[in-house]
């Protein structure tokens, strides 16, 4: 019986990877995701950059072909046109006014309602919670006529407090929702000790609690205040002559029947987007560590 040979292959060696070789996929990787960011910064960037060279350009130039970003005709006139008209004017005190009174009195409610939620048992928690989630879930065009009525017979209509408690249904859930969710992250131990050195939990609440709450304050604070400010549907319905309008409704007017101010509508959306902008990069680091804080569960 012979024996069969068997030839063996040697192993094939496998190529390492040199130095050389690791540095430039590296910087392969790096030029990609730099192209890939670029290209996704520009595609929000490029109608504000339009939207900015408009404001000071004349109506005949806006639509020029080729388009220019800067022209011959670069010019104040529609800033200074806004700035000048009291009733343009009283747009933005009106957006100033219903903005800043809906961001104060759905922080104080939520805050009150997030506490009691959070550190408290009570029949109809679970239902509640529901409503509250069901709120935020449902659009708010399918409200617009029941609302137009309800304020309509409070006879809100056309008032400041008509347009603030109609922006408080849609700020309310989900303000109550990040607050409830920041003060679950903060220990129970806190309340317990305020209680042992004699104090309330109404103490516990605005002396402990709520200045360690900051950051998810001012994330609530700035997401409320943005939805305020840039609501157009309500604002147009509920409101009849134009010293209630706010700057949405505003920029809507400038549209005639039969020319349209480019330039003033440009002019007046910057000039709208500078407040939230400001305020924004302000309050940045806060609201990143208000919105991560407010997304975890203790």
């Amino acid at each position: 019986m012979t024996a069969t040979k068997t030839s063996l292959s040697a192993p094939t060696q496998l190529e390492v990877p040199t130095r050389a070789h690791v540095i430039r996929a590296r910087k392969r990787k790096k030029i990609a995701l730099i192209a890939a960011l670029t290209v996704g910064a520009l595609f929000p960037a490029l109608p504000v950059v339009w939207m900015l060279s408009s404001s000071f350009k004349p109506n005949g130039l806006i639509f020029e072909y080729p388009p220019r970003l800067i022209t011959e005709g670069f010019s104040f006139d529609a800033y200074v046109a806004i700035l000048t008209d009291p009733e343009k004017l009283r747009f933005f005190f009106n957006s100033y006014f219903i903005a800043g009174s809906v961001t104060v009195l759905t922080l104080f409610v939520a805050v009150l309602a997030a506490y009691a939620f959070s550190r408290y048992d009570f029949k109809g928690k679970r239902i509640i919670n529901v409503v509250v989630i069901s709120v935020q879930a449902v659009p708010p065009i399918t409200l617009l006529i029941p609302y137009f009525g309800l304020v309509v017979v409070l006879g809100l209509y056309n008032t400041y407090p008509g347009l603030i408690l109609t922006y408080m249904v849609f700020t309310l859930p989900y303000a109550i929702i990040m607050m409830t969710g920041y003060f679950n992250t903060l220990p129970r131990e806190l309340d317990e000790a305020v209680k042992v050195d004699g104090g309330s939990p109404w103490t516990a609440l605005w002396r402990v609690l709520v200045p360690i709450s900051v950051p998810g304050m001012v994330s609530v604070g700035v997401y409320t205040f943005m939805i305020a400010w840039n609501e157009y549907l309500f604002a147009l319905t509920l409101t009849r002559t134009n010293d209630m309008r706010t700057v949405p409704i505003g920029i809507q007017l400038l549209m005639g029947q039969h020319a349209y101010d480019w330039n003033q509508m440009m002019a007046m959306s910057v000039l709208g987007c500078i407040p939230v902008l400001i305020l924004f990069l302000f309050f940045q680091r806060y609201f990143i560590g208000g919105m991560t804080a407010g997304a975890v569960k203790a």
